[in-house]
């Protein structure tokens, strides 16, 4: 049922988390007491609030009283506005200024671009270190703005923002660590390059889901514009070429990438996709999400040389060199099918007779005692089995089980199975 319209944020704040609502109390400043003052507040007299306030999707448009806020949210961190009504930033700001240990800022899904944000407003947001603000449709002016007036802000999430640029700010914000600007239209590098410039402390950098169709940058440049990246994600990005991988070479602290859905590894097996991108990407240490360890590392680069070992030499990948440099020249590995073995040729004795039978592996022992009832004249109750080897040095070995499957003897062509009456 939706949520009726024009709701302040103290309202809301009042009716979740009363004792009725939210009876249980989970960290400090729990039960925030405030007495009811002689002309009567709307409030209850005691609301047990966590340090972590969840109000999204509760139809707020404005902040309410904000000597209500204070008295409430002194110890409150992280609040979580997302997909409200929140169009004018003065009405954000008196929320956010009356908060003062707040961290992190969701404000998703609101139609903040409705409204500038002024310098005064976002000064409010100044101990902010993680701030949302996907599908919020936030102008490059309004993210400089916030960039210049929240010095301790270390992580910012822009997604569904439909930006098809970047606009560079006057001066660079050295405090941020992590960028997510997923699911946008970003398409040409140098878009991308300018958040470099912008951004030079950067550590995480996710780009998945724009169409980002080459690194088009020299290799020294790389290094400068992201001399601390530690983690880049490229998912569904646009990338078609082998070059643009070995490019990721240049960011001289990247450890983590994510590559997946990408045009250029469409054509390879899933084993291929892997081993191909650890070969080519030495320092990295973790790929879509998963560790790369020494020994992967040696069997992908291994692969890498085998790959590439009948290819002309004009189109051998640079990197091919160095790991012959490392492993010298591999033959291709022979094919072997380890697929079990689902049917064997074998001797059947039973008194003097011999005949050569084939029989399927993945049935039973009581299955082959029917299947042979016919040859030795016996009924299966009246049968004894027993399986030889032929190139095992030990004698035969009784076929005790009647539900144990064939192939468990290890039973191979030219191997022997004696056949003995019970009653003999």
């Amino acid at each position: 049922m939706d949520q009726p319209s024009g709701r302040s944020f103290m309202q809301v704040l009042c009716e979740k988390y009363s004792p009725e609502n939210f009876p249980y109390r989970r960290g400090p400043g729990m039960g925030v007491h405030v007495p009811v003052t002689p002309q009567g507040s709307p409030m209850k007299d005691r609301l047990n609030l966590p340090s972590v306030l969840v109000l999204n999707s509760c139809g707020i448009t404005c902040a309410g009283e904000e000597t209500e806020i204070a008295a409430f949210c002194a110890h409150v961190s992280e609040l979580d506005l997302s997909d409200n009504k929140l169009e004018d930033w003065h009405e954000v700001s008196k929320i956010v200024s009356n908060v003062p240990q707040l961290e992190f800022l969701n404000l998703s899904s609101n139609p903040l671009n409705l409204s500038v944000l002024e310098r005064t407003c976002a000064g409010s947001f100044s101990g902010v270190r993680k701030l949302v603000l996907n599908n919020s449709k936030a102008s490059w002016e309004t993210v400089h703005t916030i960039l210049q007036e929240l010095p301790a802000l270390e992580e910012l999430f822009l997604c569904l923002n439909d930006y098809e640029t970047v606009s560079c700010p006057s001066i660079c914000c050295h405090s941020l660590k992590l960028l997510h600007i997923t699911d946008n239209n970003l398409q040409d590098w140098t878009e991308i390059r300018k958040l470099g410039a912008m951004f030079p402390s950067l550590d995480t950098l996710v780009l998945a889901n724009n169409h980002l169709n080459a690194i088009e940058e020299p290799d020294d440049s790389l290094a400068r514009l992201f001399p601390n990246l530690r983690s880049i994600s490229l998912h569904k990005s646009g990338l078609q070429s082998w070059e643009d991988i070995d490019k990721l070479n240049s960011f001289p602290k990247l450890e983590e990438v994510r590559l997946l859905g990408i045009p250029l590894l469409q054509p390879y097996t899933t084993e291929e996709r892997r081993k191909l991108v650890i070969a080519r990407l030495p320092s990295v240490s973790k790929l879509n999400g998963s560790v790369v360890t020494d020994d992967e590392r040696e069997d992908s680069e291994r692969f890498f040389i085998r790959y590439y070992v009948a290819v002309p030499q004009e189109e051998v990948p640079f990197r091919y060199h160095e790991l012959i440099t490392k492993y010298g020249k591999l033959e291709p590995l022979a094919e072997v099918d380890l697929r079990p073995q689902s049917s064997a040729k074998v001797e059947v004795h039973f008194n003097d007779q011999v005949e050569e039978m084939s029989i399927r592996l993945d049935q039973t022992v009581a299955e082959l005692k029917k299947q042979l009832k016919s040859l030795v004249q016996l009924p299966p109750s009246g049968m004894l089995l027993y399986h030889l080897d032929h190139e095992a040095p030990f004698g035969p070995e009784e076929m005790k089980y009647s539900s144990r499957a064939l192939h468990s003897f290890g039973i191979r062509d030219g191997d022997k199975i004696y056949v003995e009456s019970k009653t003999k």
